[in-house]
């Protein structure tokens, strides 16, 4: 019998019963041939790899990440409560040591949804990954924490929702945001004044090919997570970078897919976007279990595989390597950029709009941070949809100092109820969340 180098947990959830319609990209199907592959290459019959299935993520996961308008009941299917549970349930096999890592082949993705949610941007309604994060920090305590994001478009829910933590580090490297959806994910794109630096975007060219794509990991992401040195590394594992994915325009493949897990070396794989369902997901998610799983993977190839085809151009290769020494010299700077962005402030505005292209909503929003030098700092958003239904939220960080906590309290409880539909309070300290309605 063959057996795995690695532990592995699996945990597999189609959702069967959602979708955003029949014939939509991200429909149950996208894992239907996952399933398919996995059974074809006797996966369940490997040593050492165990299959799980999800759990269902509670109320309160929901409301430690974000803002549902007007609450959790009325925003968020039961599907995509497994989905999250699915991710729990991974990141429980690993912190419980059942696991020495852990893929979690669930959907509906996450990785659009943002602090404030009104509907569904992007297929995502809540982000899968930060709920998992939060729960398990919750459950395990303190947890230095490493996210990198390889799905082809920008994973902008998870940057908004992690944007002034220093113990997350975000790492996004996708197809160039002129180019795609949502346009978004630029290197400017740093951080809030409690983390500057922790946020690092790495847009690249349509066309980007193996080469590029284990170049950037090579060469930017392994050096920057090495003096990082996080606790726990989380891969939003998207397969839309693949060269047959109907949305996207780039050139990557499955066993490139393998190659880039192995040497990143995860402990959790969540699934995120990946919309070529029979010329690619199959593969590629076989190729991610056997390198987890410490097995040899380079028998991995598409039907369709062609080496020449897919190979990239020397204009496309100068241009990454000049973009990773630009992105790497930034890091190295953070603090000294830092200084410069909240010297003499005592708050930080930032002004965001937002689509949500599924529901066709637009929203205005207002986060305003406070610089704090003994924690990341409370921080306000003031939201509102062109459907109505303003809101105010308050987040009080994790590592909120006694007078945050305090002055968080009281931003709550002094809000003028007239001027929103409904009020939040979101105590990460102790954690708690509260709301009232005008």
């Amino acid at each position: 019998m063959l057996v795995a180098k690695n532990r592995l947990g699996v945990v597999l959830f189609p959702a069967f019963d959602w979708a955003i319609s029949p014939t939509h990209p991200e429909r149950e199907e996208r894992l239907l041939y996952t399933q398919d592959q996995i059974f074809e290459e006797g996966i369940m019959d490997i040593e050492n790899i165990k299959f799980y299935n999800p759990e269902i993520a509670v109320k309160q996961d929901i409301q430690r990440v974000h803002f549902c308008v007007p609450d959790v009941e009325q925003r968020v299917t039961k599907s995509h409560l497994i989905s999250a549970g699915g991710a729990i349930k991974a990141a429980h096999a690993v912190m419980d040591k059942e696991t020495d890592k852990a893929f979690a082949l669930v959907r509906p993705p996450g990785h659009h949804a943002q602090r404030v949610v009104y509907g569904d941007r992007g297929f995502c309604i809540i982000n899968i990954e930060a709920v998992m994060l939060e729960n398990l920090r919750r459950k395990y305590g303190h947890c230095r924490a490493a996210i990198v994001d390889t799905d082809c478009h920008h994973g902008d829910g998870t940057q908004d929702i992690y944007w002034n933590d220093r113990d997350t580090l975000f790492i996004s490297f996708h197809q160039d945001g002129r180019t795609l959806y949502p346009g978004t994910g630029f290197i400017d794109e740093f951080g809030g004044p409690g983390a500057m630096g922790y946020n690092i975007n790495i847009p690249l060219p349509p066309g980007t090919g193996e080469e590029g794509f284990l170049y950037v990991l090579d060469n930017l992401v392994l050096p920057i997570l090495s003096e990082y040195k996080p606790d726990l590394i989380i891969n939003s594992a998207g397969q839309d970078n693949h060269y047959t994915d109907p949305l996207t325009n780039m050139n990557f493949t499955a066993w490139g897919y393998a190659e880039l897990n192995h040497k990143l070396n995860p402990d959790i794989a969540v699934l995120e976007g990946g919309y070529s369902i029979e010329g690619a997901l199959p593969y590629v998610n076989l190729g991610i279990i056997l390198a987890m799983a410490g097995l040899d993977y380079s028998h991995v190839r598409e039907p369709d595989y062609d080496p020449v085809k897919l190979k990239q151009s020397k204009k496309i290769t100068e241009y990454i390597k000049e973009l990773c020494e630009n992105i790497y010299n930034r890091w190295r700077q953070k603090d000294l950029i830092a200084y410069e962005f909240i010297k003499d402030k005592d708050y930080i505005t930032r002004q965001r709009q937002i689509y949500y292209d599924t529901d066709g909503i637009l929203e205005n929003q207002t986060q305003t941070f406070k610089v704090c030098s003994k924690c990341s700092g409370v921080n306000m958003i003031k939201s509102n949809s062109d459907r109505g239904m303003p809101i105010f939220a308050v987040t009080i960080p994790r590592d909120a100092c006694s007078s945050c906590v305090d002055e968080g309290y009281k931003i709550y409880k002094d809000v003028d109820m007239q001027k929103y539909f409904k009020v939040y309070l979101q105590d990460r300290v102790n954690d708690a969340y509260l709301d009232k309605q005008s």
